[in-house]
């Protein structure tokens, strides 16, 4: 069995082209909706691969958590695409952030992922009665379908 952890993804950076990643979060709780819980996601636009990702509030310090999960190569060269979520603003160097609006189709990958983990995790559907109670399960049960995903991306 492979052990995998909300640590590292190790994904390996698209040698063509340019870097370009969409990061957005998805609203989920563990116990009741008085214990929300965040998932922030970086999906690299080319490969369509989930390159980092954790589980948090929606502050400014979740945002730094998924800044650091990013491998480095990322961080220093990627074009990254957001929301007009202030958490991004304080986290991502200026010169490589452009919040744009879901309008705009440039962050249109991640929100199609967004809806895809809606609707094969029951946890995180809107309106369910499958919800965590733990939050430990919740992490793995999503990191272990995000870990799938890529794999079968990668074939």
């Amino acid at each position: 069995m492979v052990a995998y952890t909300a640590e590292s993804l190790d994904v390996e950076p698209n040698k063509d082209g340019e870097l370009e990643l969409e990061c957005d979060e998805v609203w989920s709780f563990v116990g009741s909706k008085q214990n929300p819980q965040w998932l922030w996601l970086a999906l690299e636009k080319t490969t369509r691969l989930i390159v980092a990702a954790c589980i948090g509030d929606r502050s400014i310090e979740t945002a730094k958590k998924l800044w650091r999960r990013l491998p480095r190569v990322w961080r220093n060269q990627a074009k990254f695409y957001t929301d007009f979520w202030q958490a991004y603003r304080e986290v991502i160097p200026l010169k490589q952030h452009e919040r744009v609006s879901k309008g705009s189709g440039k962050t249109s990958y991640i929100e199609r992922f967004n809806n895809t983990l809606r609707q094969r995790i029951g946890r995180l559907a809107r309106k369910t009665l499958s919800f965590s109670k733990n939050l430990e399960n919740h992490i793995g049960i999503i990191f272990n379908f995000i870990h799938h995903y890529n794999e079968a991306l990668l074939g």
